[in-house]
């Protein structure tokens, strides 16, 4: 058994402090009866409620939030004996990531064990933002944005809609920079989107999924989401 505090704080809920006060104001049940002295232990079988919101302390899932870096794979391992994603994560939870990006591409991936919520993020019904930057060789024109906005054919099919953003463009070394949000996940799509339109990729990273940005992790680093970053995770697939 274990005091309640910490359990809600190991659960990534909030922080034992914050916790503590949540049980001093009354916001916080235990089997359904409302429980507001510090101390008081749980155990595992124990329905735990915050704030309206309902702790799962059975299932043991993990979640992440990785900066992939260039060069390692998307995948749980790999035949050529290449670095994986799984091998950047310190866990001996069995986790996977959630789609993919290229080995050359780097940025923002979502890793975790909960196959539930995996399999409904990568659901093309939806919609999941991923918003991208590209370098991608030559000027891009405003036709051809205006192209990538209203749906591209590739592999014999006609992407969604996306917004498009030119960052900058360089006319002395012929390149441009741009910012693409796409709500599918098919393969390579990015690169052949801009393939489509006339342009090869040099660069891509992923700088958002959703609401979620890398902002605070440097290439190569992760961290555990928080309950309430699974919570949103959870509202996006209702």
């Amino acid at each position: 058994m274990e005091r309640l505090q910490k359990v809600i704080a190991n659960l990534g809920y909030c922080s034992r402090r914050k916790a503590e006060e949540l049980i001093k104001d009354g916001k916080v049940l235990v089997n359904g009866n409302i429980v507001t002295e510090l101390g008081t232990k749980v155990k595992n079988s124990d329905t735990i409620e915050v704030e309206g919101n309902i702790l799962d302390n059975n299932k043991n899932y993990e979640y992440y939030i990785l900066n992939k870096p260039r060069g390692v794979v998307t995948t749980t391992n790999d035949e050529h004996g290449r670095k994986t994603v799984i091998d950047l994560i310190d866990t001996s939870t069995r986790i996977y990531p959630i789609g993919r990006l290229d080995y050359d591409t780097t940025g923002l991936l979502l890793l975790t064990n909960d196959g539930e919520l995996a399999n409904k993020l990568m659901h093309p019904s939806f919609k999941i933002d991923k918003t991208y930057i590209a370098k991608i060789e030559g000027i891009i024109s405003p036709i051809s944005i205006k192209k990538l906005r209203s749906g591209v054919v590739i592999d014999g099919y006609k992407t969604r809609s996306a917004r498009v953003k030119v960052k900058s463009i360089d006319k002395k070394t012929n390149k441009s920079i741009v910012e693409i949000t796409i709500s599918e996940g098919k393969n390579h799509q990015v690169k052949k989107m801009f393939e489509a339109v006339g342009h090869q990729v040099l660069k891509l990273k992923r700088e958002k999924y959703a609401i979620f940005d890398i902002k605070d992790l440097k290439v190569g680093e992760y961290r555990k989401l928080t309950f309430k970053e699974v919570s949103i995770l959870y509202s996006l697939v209702k």
